[in-house]
Protein backbone atom coordinates (compact mmCIF):
# COMPACT_ATOMS: atom_id res chain seq x y z
CA UNK A 1 0.00 0.00 0.00
CA UNK A 2 1.50 3.15 -1.27
CA UNK A 3 1.51 6.26 1.48
CA UNK A 4 -1.40 8.21 2.03
CA UNK A 5 -0.22 11.48 1.40
CA UNK A 6 1.52 10.70 -1.68
CA UNK A 7 -2.28 9.05 -2.55
CA UNK A 8 -3.68 12.14 -1.67
CA UNK A 9 -1.72 14.58 -3.08
CA UNK A 10 -2.54 12.73 -6.47
CA UNK A 11 -5.77 13.28 -5.49
CA UNK A 12 -5.52 17.07 -4.88
CA UNK A 13 -3.67 17.25 -8.40
CA UNK A 14 -5.85 15.80 -10.03
CA UNK A 15 -9.35 18.56 -8.78
CA UNK A 16 -6.91 21.04 -9.35
CA UNK A 17 -6.10 19.67 -13.02
CA UNK A 18 -10.06 19.59 -12.81
CA UNK A 19 -10.63 22.94 -11.95
CA UNK A 20 -8.14 25.10 -14.40
CA UNK A 21 -8.42 22.92 -17.49
CA UNK A 22 -10.66 25.01 -19.34
CA UNK A 23 -8.61 27.93 -18.33
CA UNK A 24 -5.83 26.63 -19.08
CA UNK A 25 -6.56 24.97 -22.93
CA UNK A 26 -7.68 28.54 -23.67
CA UNK A 27 -4.84 30.06 -22.98
CA UNK A 28 -2.90 27.32 -25.10
CA UNK A 29 -5.22 28.12 -27.94
CA UNK A 30 -3.90 31.68 -27.37
CA UNK A 31 -0.69 31.18 -27.93
CA UNK A 32 -0.68 28.69 -30.69
CA UNK A 33 -2.85 31.14 -32.45
CA UNK A 34 -1.26 33.12 -35.62
CA UNK A 35 -3.99 35.84 -35.95
CA UNK A 36 -3.02 37.21 -32.14
CA UNK A 37 -0.58 40.11 -31.39
CA UNK A 38 2.65 39.22 -29.84
CA UNK A 39 1.61 41.68 -26.66
CA UNK A 40 -1.40 39.56 -26.56
CA UNK A 41 0.64 35.72 -26.38
CA UNK A 42 3.07 37.30 -24.14
CA UNK A 43 -0.21 38.30 -21.77
CA UNK A 44 -1.65 35.04 -21.86
CA UNK A 45 2.01 33.38 -21.05
CA UNK A 46 2.31 35.20 -18.33
CA UNK A 47 -1.12 34.18 -17.18
CA UNK A 48 -0.30 30.45 -18.04
CA UNK A 49 2.38 30.69 -15.84
CA UNK A 50 0.63 32.41 -12.74
CA UNK A 51 -1.38 29.17 -12.86
CA UNK A 52 -0.47 26.75 -10.19
CA UNK A 53 1.79 24.52 -10.96
CA UNK A 54 0.23 21.30 -10.03
CA UNK A 55 -2.84 22.17 -12.33
CA UNK A 56 -0.52 20.74 -15.17
CA UNK A 57 -1.73 17.51 -16.62
CA UNK A 58 1.51 15.98 -17.13
CA UNK A 59 2.12 16.48 -12.88
CA UNK A 60 -0.43 13.52 -12.53
CA UNK A 61 0.46 10.13 -11.69
CA UNK A 62 -1.13 6.87 -12.82
CA UNK A 63 -1.63 5.35 -9.24
CA UNK A 64 -3.90 1.63 -8.53
CA UNK A 65 -7.37 2.38 -7.48
CA UNK A 66 -7.05 -0.86 -5.15
CA UNK A 67 -3.84 0.10 -3.31
CA UNK A 68 -1.93 3.57 -4.76
CA UNK A 69 0.91 1.84 -6.53
CA UNK A 70 2.37 4.29 -8.93
CA UNK A 71 4.43 1.98 -10.75
CA UNK A 72 3.13 -1.16 -13.34
CA UNK A 73 0.13 0.34 -13.21
CA UNK A 74 -2.38 -0.68 -16.70
CA UNK A 75 -4.27 2.33 -17.66
CA UNK A 76 -7.08 0.17 -19.21
CA UNK A 77 -7.81 -1.30 -15.61
CA UNK A 78 -6.65 1.65 -13.52
CA UNK A 79 -5.01 -1.42 -11.23
CA UNK A 80 -1.51 -2.28 -10.81
CA UNK A 81 -0.04 -5.29 -12.32
CA UNK A 82 -0.05 -7.21 -8.99
CA UNK A 83 -4.00 -6.10 -8.00
CA UNK A 84 -4.95 -7.02 -11.20
CA UNK A 85 -3.12 -10.60 -10.83
CA UNK A 86 -5.19 -10.98 -7.51
CA UNK A 87 -8.36 -10.03 -9.27
CA UNK A 88 -7.83 -12.36 -12.42
CA UNK A 89 -6.66 -15.03 -9.73
CA UNK A 90 -9.88 -14.59 -7.90
CA UNK A 91 -12.15 -14.80 -11.29
CA UNK A 92 -13.48 -10.94 -10.62
CA UNK A 93 -12.50 -9.81 -13.96
CA UNK A 94 -14.47 -11.11 -17.01
CA UNK A 95 -12.98 -12.70 -19.83
CA UNK A 96 -9.09 -13.22 -18.22
CA UNK A 97 -8.06 -16.29 -17.38
CA UNK A 98 -4.42 -17.18 -16.30
CA UNK A 99 -1.83 -18.35 -18.96
CA UNK A 100 -0.95 -21.79 -18.85
CA UNK A 101 0.57 -23.95 -21.43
Amino acid sequence: MAKLSAIEKNKNRQNLVNKYAARRKKLKAMIKDTSVSAEDKFEARFKLAELPRNSARNRLRNRCLLSGRPRGTYRKFQLSRIALRDLASQGLIPGMTKASW
